[in-house]
């Protein structure tokens, strides 16, 4: 009985560790294709050394989405 109940327990810290890990890569890749475009290595930098669950990649989104990404175009001469 013991042994059936950790089992379970395993499973499911196992799904959990998992939709969290997919939840964090969501949000730090889109966030780190943000920066990347907007030209902010800073940022770019930090969002790749922390892992924060996710909370600083949706703090990114949020205190930057009213900034528009303006697209870099080649200047011909």
């Amino acid at each position: 009985m013991l042994i059936e109940w950790i089992n379970m327990h395993v499973i499911a810290t196992i799904v959990i560790l998992f939709v969290v890990a997919i939840w964090d890569l969501i949000w730090k890749l889109t966030a780190m294709w943000k920066a990347s475009k907007r030209g902010s290595k800073g940022w770019f930098v930090v969002l790749m050394i922390f892992n924060t669950v996710g909370i600083l990649p949706i703090l990114y989104h949020l205190f930057t989405k009213d900034n528009k990404i303006e697209e870099i175009k080649p200047t011909s001469k």
